[in-house]
């Protein structure tokens, strides 16, 4: 297997096409980032931004260039050294231009007579024979949109919708309505997908059709032309989306490595580096059996951010998130992350899974011939707590059948009443081979990733740095010895594992969340200005309130069409005042005012005045963060341009066009020889992001074992710093403590007694007991390299010579 030192994520569109990948390869790699790492590129929705939504397995998507420009852009990677990463998407189709996906058109056009009816995941039962489709308008059964409909030569059109019509079906001339009851599909009111949807769906989204991969012909026929990137030399490496979406994730990964695996010019079979996008809840750990170098980063990034926050933060916070969900009250009670878990995951099974559940309930009766049918319902509803009750996102049966059980435990606990369907269903949900468990399994990730990501993360709001894709927010900080066991234990376990600060997907970017974090030193401070902005600007949703000022603080100075497009989409994510398919007009048009008065307002001058107090130590947090990722054990993968401070928000936000010109310029100042400030310009990170980069793709000997190296004196509890085998990093945390205190004054890094180079400012440092005022007098990180010693040697950390 070929590992990689690091990889550059880019974000493959039409306005930034396989070819302009080619022409920032040489920034890339003057970047001294290893491999490139590509979104998906397999054809996808017309004018689709993300490439999540493949229409076509069979080709590279013109709109990103198509064949031929991945073909020049891994010619062009090969001249350079640099290796290629291609995201892939097996879980799940694009449907909502049917005339676009040749499957899905065929499976309308034919039914359960289609060959692609073993493709996609369909309960041809409960649509009678046929596939229920929820785009109709408003009204609850779409009686009156039928009317709508009209036959346009060998398609059914409901406005811009075009639809299949079967063989024959419109010979007579019927009517249009008379036409389309004759069709393997039938129309129906959108809002009935919640409840009586009948293929499985990504998540909530109608548009996103799952297939069965686990069907050999689907998997072969799906993959042809990602094994053959493989083959060809294309790519390297892949990261799969979403396997928790999968029937049996473990076989999949087991099938993709041989299908892909190469055989060099020795005769040596080389398999391909695959990483999974997978979410690991608190200390879960990746199945050991999967055929996968490890994650896609996401518990690497909780990791660091953690570190970073100050412990003694908590109770503040905590009290005024109390106060903020339960203002009437003379003594608030805690708002426990557990319980609000629990409420808005069983808000999605009752809500836009409940079609789900009830697919599972039909799938549990099905194999019981002495069921009675009048406790389906009672089914429905032990099975839905059951998965609001799932401590993570799901099960690998066998493995993992103790999440199940404690899952049982917790429902029967919180509903008793349940008890006895619970006890009946276990012996089910618990069987391997059952297609009920199969399904369950693929159910709950799609329950805690709705109710968790996409709704708690919004509700809250305590301190939104660490409402983070594969992060527990109910983890507020760590210390430096646990993120030390940490390391230790990814350097033992998955070495090769991608680590990320963020991604297209992460809710805030890095440097937000750096900033944000800087609350958690001064609770007070925050409490005092959080309450004159409410007071200048009310909205009378103090959570959701908080929630939007972390992000305009920690976003600070973001576009007013950037935050307006944010609040918006945070406030119905979070559901609490306004809704996506029930939107509070004037309580949007408040968000939008808000964020109008910020030009010139008093809320300006308020959030003006705070970010004055904490950028400062947000830069540090960010320049911290950068260096411990960058050099801690894993792969680390810069997103596209967060060499520089990486402001954005959730998406699409977060996947705005990139300026390579003006990181052009600024990397060849610091190639001059210029060591840049800490300023708006973020240029100082780009210098401890090249500077780590290089030094990991160019002597990766250095980088062989992860050891603490231990601090000394009155500030020692400000200090990270480990040894990798020849490097050594050294960073700052909580800032604003560690000035409040006078500084580093006597406290020391016991390092050996030699001479070492900081490569980040070109300073000589001699070893032993080393000043750390004086270390990181420039910047509040260093890394440092022995000046005296072959890279290919280890150095102890408190080594001394003899």
């Amino acid at each position: 297997m070929r590992i990689p030192a690091s990889t550059y994520r880019l974000q493959i569109t039409a306005d930034f096409d396989l070819d302009a990948a080619a022409g920032v390869l040489d920034y890339v790699t003057d970047l001294g980032a290893d491999w490139i790492y590509l979104s998906p590129l397999l054809m996808a929705e017309p004018g689709s931004q993300h490439g999540y939504d493949v229409v076509d397995h069979g080709s590279v998507d013109p709109a990103r260039g198509g064949p031929d420009a991945l073909v020049r852009l891994a010619e062009a990677a090969t001249a350079a050294g640099r290796g290629i990463l291609i995201d892939i998407v097996p879980n799940h189709m694009g449907v909502a231009t049917p005339r676009a996906n040749a499957w899905w058109w065929d499976l309308l056009a034919h039914g359960e007579g289609s060959r692609y009816a073993e493709a996609f995941d369909v309960d041809w039962a409960a649509g009678d024979g046929k596939v229920l489709i929820p785009v109709l308008g408003d009204d609850s059964d779409g009686a009156t949109e039928l009317d709508r409909l009209e036959v346009v030569g060998d398609e059914l059109r409901y406005y811009d919708n075009a639809y299949p019509l079967a063989p024959g079906s419109a010979d007579d001339g019927a009517s249009a309505r008379v036409v389309h009851d004759r069709q393997h599909y039938r129309l129906m009111g959108w809002r009935l997908a919640d409840t009586d949807l009948n293929y499985r769906r990504f998540f909530g989204v109608n548009g996103l059709a799952g297939i069965r991969v686990e069907v050999p012909w689907v998997f072969a026929e799906s993959h042809a032309e990602i094994v053959r990137w493989m083959q060809d030399g294309l790519a390297q490496g892949l990261r799969v989306d979403h396997p928790d979406g999968l029937a049996d994730p473990g076989g999949y990964l087991d099938l993709l490595r041989d299908a892909a695996s190469t055989v060099d010019p020795d005769g040596d079979l080389v398999e391909p580096w695959v990483l999974v996008e997978k979410i690991l809840d608190g200390r879960e750990q990746l199945p050991t059996h999967w055929s996968t170098a490890g994650t896609s980063g996401y518990d690497a990034l909780g990791d660091v951010d953690r570190v970073l926050v100050d412990p003694a933060g908590q109770g503040p916070l905590d009290s005024l998130e109390a106060r903020l969900h339960d203002p009437a009250a003379a003594t608030p009670t805690p708002v426990s992350w557990t319980v609000m878990v629990h409420e808005r995951k069983r808000a999605i099974t009752d809500g836009i899974l409940r079609s789900e559940v009830l697919r599972l309930a039909r799938l549990v009766a099905e194999s019981d011939a002495d069921a009675d049918p009048a406790a389906d319902e009672l089914d429905a509803d032990a099975i839905a707590e059951l998965l609001a009750c799932f401590p993570v996102y799901r099960s690998y049966l066998p493995l993992g059948a103790e999440q199940l059980e404690l899952a049982a435990t917790r429902a029967r606990t919180h509903r008793p009443d349940l008890s006895e369907q619970i006890d009946r269903l276990l012996p089910v949900l618990s069987d391997p081979g059952h297609p009920a468990a199969v399904r369950f399994q693929q159910t709950s990730g799609m329950v805690m990733a709705k109710g968790v990501e996409d709704n708690a993360y919004y509700r809250f709001s305590r301190l939104t740095s660490l409402n983070e894709v594969g992060a527990d927010p109910d983890e507020f900080a760590v210390d430096v010895a646990e993120f030390h066991r940490r390391q230790q234990l990814r350097q033992a376990a998955l070495p090769a594992s991608m680590t990320t600060l963020s991604t297209h997907d992460t809710k805030r970017g890095e440097d937000v969340r750096a900033r944000i974090s800087v609350l958690a030193e001064i609770p007070e401070e925050w409490q005092a200005t959080l309450g004159r902005l409410r007071a200048a600007a009310p909205l009378g949703d103090g959570p959701f309130e908080n929630l939007l000022w972390q992000a305009i603080v920690g976003s600070w100075p973001a576009s007013p069409e950037r935050l307006r497009d944010y609040a918006l989409k945070a406030a119905r994510e979070a559901g609490t005042s306004t809704h996506w398919t029930d939107t509070n007009e004037p309580f949007e048009q408040a968000l939008r005012d808000l964020v109008a008065g910020l030009d010139d307002g008093v809320t300006g001058a308020h959030v003006e005045a705070f970010v004055d107090r904490v950028k400062q130590a947000g830069w540090s947090n960010s320049l911290s963060a950068k260096l411990l990722q960058l050099t801690a054990p894993g792969v680390p993968d810069v997103y596209q341009g967060s060499e520089l401070w990486e402001t954005s928000l959730v998406d699409p936000d977060n996947r705005r066009p990139v300026d390579y010109a003006a990181r052009r310029a600024l990397l060849d100042n610091i190639d001059d020889g210029w060591l840049p400030p800490i300023d708006p310009t973020g240029a100082a990170k780009l210098l401890v992001t090249s500077e780590a980069l290089r030094l990991r793709r160019d002597e990766p000997e250095r980088f062989t074992r992860y050891a603490p190296v231990a601090a000394f004196g009155a500030a020692a509890a400000h200090v990270i710093a480990f040894e990798r085998g020849a490097a050594i990093t050294v960073a700052t945390r909580l800032p604003l403590g560690l000035a409040a205190a006078g500084g580093w004054g006597d406290t020391t890094l016991l390092l050996a007694g030699r001479e070492y180079l900081d490569v980040l400012t070109g300073s000589h440092v001699t070893g032993g007991a080393t000043s750390v005022a004086d270390l990181l007098e420039r910047y509040p990180v260093a890394l440092l390299i022995p000046n005296d010693l072959p890279a290919d040697e280890t150095v102890l950390p408190n080594e001394s010579e003899s």
